[in-house]
């Protein structure tokens, strides 16, 4: 049956409430959430995304007394990066409680919890009464969605409803921060910057790859994600030639026309990594829907928002 695509967040609460899936905005992705404490419930996340059950999940919450429900925060640092950063694009990886069914955690004894920065999203998880476990609104490994009609597309007649919460602000996931060893460890980089958390807490360990044969300790750590379904490979235009066929090409500012391409987006003529972000998943799904031959993705400044949007794109284009 096809979901129901709606605004109304009483109606997407009862259906968190009684065991079902929903999928609703935030100011990263759009996410498919489902009650965090019921594992059947979580388990329907794993079936509509064809996802595997080594990769963790996300928790999102309506607020801070809601994350002592997951994971003990005392600790200094996580208050400290709460108090700076929530709500919004951050995931700290805590201690979990036993209360958290070993399917969210894929069977780790940590947690990651969320408290996104969109209004609706709050409200959802607050009148739903219960912490949301969501990842993106996709099948496992594609382009992550940033408005409903990218999550109709893909999940359509998976799930149970579809809030609809309006395109979304940041357009990357959250940087992922692991807190459960002795020194603070970047797991996924993301719409909070390195160098802002290194402000608040000085120098991060940065660990982006999973271990062969282990879970994944955050989602988005594998070798292969984000990926179109057209070949995509990073590309300099100072240095390299436009290869034969249906090219198009993925850029920061505008590059110099070639007629041997088909289609080209700029993000940010004025090279806002900002305005980047906000648009790189939504121009990678209009790249894969042209009947290209190949992507050609130029590097982004290796800093920053640059750093995350090279990270997806890196992992979009593994073999």
């Amino acid at each position: 049956m096809r979901a129901r695509t709606t605004s109304d967040v009483l109606e997407a609460a009862a259906v968190l409430r009684t065991g079902g899936l929903v999928a609703f905005a935030t100011e990263t992705v759009y996410g498919l959430g489902a009650n965090a404490f019921d594992a059947r419930a979580v388990a329907g996340i794993f079936a509509a995304k064809d996802r595997p059950f080594f990769d963790p999940l996300i928790v999102h919450v309506a607020g801070r007394d809601q994350a002592s429900e997951l994971a003990a925060t005392a600790l200094e640092t996580a208050t400290a990066l709460m108090d700076r950063f929530w709500p919004g694009p951050l995931t700290l990886v805590l201690p979990k409680r036993e209360v958290v069914p070993d399917l969210v955690t894929a069977g780790l004894g940590t947690v990651g919890i969320r408290l996104p920065d969109h209004e609706q999203a709050r409200e959802l998880i607050a009148r739903a009464g219960c912490p949301v476990a969501a990842p993106s609104a996709n099948l496992f490994g594609h382009v992550s969605p940033t408005t409903a009609e990218h999550v109709a597309e893909q999940l359509g007649e998976r799930i149970d409803v579809i809030l609809d919460g309006g395109p979304c602000r940041v357009g990357l996931e959250s940087t992922v921060l692991d807190l459960s060893e002795d020194r603070p460890v970047l797991l996924r980089p993301g719409g909070t910057t390195q160098e802002a958390i290194e402000a608040v807490i000085g120098p991060i360990v940065v660990r982006t790859a999973a271990v062969p044969g282990k879970a994944a300790p955050a989602p988005g750590m594998l070798d292969r994600h984000y990926s179109p379904r057209t070949k995509l490979r990073f590309w300099d235009p100072e240095t390299e030639v436009v290869p034969r066929g249906r090219v198009g090409v993925l850029s920061l500012r505008e590059i110099t026309c070639d007629a041997r391409l088909q289609t080209t987006i700029a993000l940010s003529p004025s090279g806002d990594l900002a305005e980047a972000a906000a648009g790189l998943f939504a121009a990678l799904r209009r790249l894969d829907a042209a009947g290209l031959d190949v992507i050609l993705a130029e590097r982004f400044p290796d800093e920053g928002l640059g750093r995350a949007m090279n990270d997806r794109l890196r992992r979009a284009a593994a073999e």
